[in-house]
């Protein structure tokens, strides 16, 4: 379980077929081999950690693949870092599982005084579960959304977010993850249910 709040700016240092090894500092302060790190809001287990080097690897099945943008990384590109969140630790964003539900496109982005507006265009199967004032994770921020249509939504960069994570080098064009919030599909699911009970005695 993760938060959105991004920790650190990691550079990629080299990007294999179905493994990324990562340059970063701040989430290798505890690191072990085995632990959840949320890369670009893609929950992936550490599988190696060269404290020498600084650097962390990561393997990528195919599914991981075809639902993110992860394909698309390369030796130099950044990515939002962020450890899984302890038991006793402050929720700071929102609920997020490091599960990635799709891809958006980045449409526009837009000076607002100090922050950005960005718009995003996303799948119908995305969109769904997108509401006004709720929450998103977009590559593993934790945001709010300020409004939304049947297949876009728009956020607001702060200046803190634009320099800690890699919207600052982000543009118009661009993929981004998408993680919705996980509460809204428990509701469609047992609306779904209670509109159409499931046969019992068919599930054992």
């Amino acid at each position: 379980m993760f938060t959105g709040i991004v920790e650190e700016i990691g550079k990629v240092k080299a990007a294999d077929e179905g493994r990324l090894v990562i340059g970063a500092s701040e989430v290798l302060s505890d690191v072990k081999i085995g632990d959840s790190i949320s890369v670009n809001g893609a929950c992936l287990t550490v599988t190696t950690h060269d404290a020498e080097e600084s650097t962390f690897s990561v393997d990528v099945v195919p599914e991981t693949m075809r639902r993110t943008n992860l394909g698309e990384l390369k030796a130099g590109s950044s990515v939002n870092l962020e450890r899984s969140v302890p038991a006793y630790g402050r929720f700071g964003g929102h609920m997020v599982q490091g599960h990635v539900d799709g891809t958006a496109i980045i449409r526009s982005i837009e000076s607002e005084g100090d922050a950005l507006m960005v718009i995003f265009d996303a799948p119908t199967h995305v969109m769904r579960y997108v509401v006004e004032k709720g929450f998103i994770a977009v590559d593993g921020a934790s945001l709010t959304i300020v409004n939304c249509d049947n297949f876009s939504f728009s956020i607001t960069i702060i200046p803190h977010t634009r320099d800690n994570t890699v919207f600052g080098s982000k543009g118009a064009g661009d993929s981004v993850n998408i993680e919705v919030d996980i509460m809204a599909k428990y509701v469609e699911r047992l609306a779904l249910a209670i509109r159409q009970p499931m046969d019992t005695a068919e599930e054992f």
